[in-house]
């Protein structure tokens, strides 16, 4: 019979643990911590006597299963719960005769998500998409279904229109492309679900709605439609009948996940997998189920705005360093294939405590616009305001302005932030932030078509930054014509941009003086 052990579980972040405490030591949530009983099974180990396994086999170890060990002449053998099977010749071949063909991929109708996922969604992976409640997870992944619902449904027209003579090819081509969409949410219900797909567009006949929490149904259905896409929202909110433990519990997501897995690998079904995230941003429930998915992707934002990121943080099928940007509204979410627009501003003249800078996201360089505003401060203790900018490094930057740059800026308030959201928190943004705050200072604007990128020390060096020429091309294809960047390293080969003139200069000093904003 299966022993319980009782363990204790956080509702809210999915710690484990053996004792109960009124406050979650994990998330330091107060009243969240849960019994529940996981059943194990027993250690069923058996004792076979010497004499009647040397009747198999002499004491060579023939006849034992796998995991027996013999301790001698007349001593006990003890053999594993799982034995081994007879595998037939040729079950294992060389890696070389393997035919690798290349995989079909799923579009899912948006190129940035395509290209996160490395071309498409691969037949038979799983996929996580993890991020914050509300961020636009369930609507980024409702319209991926609308949309691959829609292309299904036109290729089949497609199909029957071009081969209406013809019933066998009509059967054979497009078989792969008319199975429809599976949208499986645990959350909401049907009729919450259409009227969420009405909004942002995403209705189809192509697309199956169904609104359940047991895993048992949810299996049935995959395996029942055989869809070309599943969609499981959430894998918190899915349970199992056969396993205790609460919903969202690391008993309960660990099972859903292997599940889901499984029917994926076994029918070749691609499946989207919605995951929630903790208070600290990491998914919630057990460390394993981020190895046990093929791809585990962020989809990142302020919800105070509306850019949306996508990031591949694993992914078995393509690079993990790209970055997709969509646009949330309340008509669902675009996709931006040109993002340098979102972080500029539309103003084409100069003006005074505004600087660009080229940041780099993966194989996406970014245009970040910087502005900044110096005040004289009538408090004891001068104020520091940032917005997507690290408020230590912008008191380094002051203290270096000050002793490198001539630019006293330790008694005035400063506020400085970015555009539209964007994050400027990687070092070769440190010239741009600098000159920001100098041109504020000073009431000397910067041109609209010069940008810095460079890296500050403590000693007032412009160090230099990686993958410059990325940031570069980039300049010179938004329409920037001049770009001030560190001195390149001795033997490097200087770099040429059509269009645009580069400007190197080793210390802070030089820098500022070359886009003037110094101290006269």
């Amino acid at each position: 019979m299966a022993k319980s052990s009782t363990q204790y579980l956080c509702s809210e972040c999915g710690w484990s643990g053996g004792k109960w405490f009124g406050r979650c030591p994990e998330c330091g949530q107060w009243g969240t911590i849960e019994e529940f009983h996981e059943a194990r099974p027993a250690a069923r180990s058996r004792t076979v006597a010497a004499g009647r396994s040397g009747a198999a086999g002499s004491g060579s170890g023939i006849g034992m299963t796998a995991g027996q060990t013999g301790s001698g002449a007349g001593g006990p053998i003890r053999a594993a719960r799982t034995g081994a099977v007879h595998v037939p010749e040729g079950f294992a071949t060389p890696i070389t005769s393997v035919d690798a063909q290349d995989v079909s991929r799923v579009s899912t109708g948006f190129e940035e998500f395509d290209r996160v996922l490395g071309g498409g969604i691969v037949p038979g992976s799983v996929a996580l998409i993890a991020g914050e409640p509300g961020i636009g997870k369930s609507t980024l992944l409702l319209e991926t279904a609308g949309r691959v619902a829609q292309s299904s449904a036109r290729s089949t027209v497609r199909s029957s229109d071009d081969q209406s003579g013809d019933r066998s090819g009509s059967q054979s081509g497009g078989r792969s492309d008319d199975r429809p969409v599976l949208y499986v949410s645990g959350e909401e219900s049907q009729a919450q679900v259409s009227m969420r797909a009405g909004r942002i567009g995403a209705m189809s006949d192509n697309l199956l709605l169904a609104s359940t929490t047991d895993l048992s149904t949810v299996l049935g259905l995959i395996e029942q439609v055989r869809p070309r896409l599943a969609i499981v929202d959430s894998a918190q909110t899915i349970v199992s009948q056969d396993v205790d433990g609460i919903a969202g519990g690391s008993t309960q997501v660990r099972e859903v996940a292997s599940a889901l897995i499984d029917v994926a690998k076994t029918l070749d079904v691609p499946v989207l997998l919605v995951g929630h995230v903790t208070k600290d941003g990491s998914i919630a429930g057990p460390r394993t189920l981020e190895h046990l998915v093929d791809v585990v992707c962020q989809f990142e934002g302020d919800p105070q705005t509306a850019l949306r990121m996508l990031r591949a943080v694993k992914n078995r099928f393509g690079p993990t360093d790209e970055v997709g940007c969509f646009d949330m509204s309340g008509e669902g979410i675009d996709e931006v294939t040109n993002p340098g627009s979102l972080f500029l501003s539309d103003s084409d003249a100069p003006v005074e405590g505004t600087c660009v800078t080229f940041t780099v996201d993966g194989h996406r360089s970014l245009p970040i616009e910087i502005q900044a505003l110096v005040t004289n401060s009538v408090l004891p203790t001068p104020r520091r305001a940032t917005n997507g900018i690290d408020s230590n490094r912008l008191a380094m930057l002051v203290a270096v302005l000050y002793r490198h740059g001539r630019v006293p800026l330790l008694t005035n308030d400063l506020y400085i932030s970015t555009i539209a959201g964007g994050l400027a928190k990687e070092p070769s943004c440190d010239l741009a932030v600098a000159a920001a705050l100098s041109s504020a200072a000073f009431h000397t604007p910067i041109p609209r078509d010069w940008a810095a990128i460079g890296e500050i020390s403590l000693t007032g060096q412009v160090r230099p930054v990686p993958r410059l020429e990325y940031r570069l091309r980039e300049a010179a294809r938004l329409g920037f014509t001049h770009v001030v960047v560190p001195r390149r390293r001795k033997g490097a080969k200087p770099l040429r941009i059509d269009g645009l003139e580069i400007i190197e200069a080793d210390t802070l000093a030089r820098a500022l003086k070359a886009m003037g904003v110094e101290r006269r």
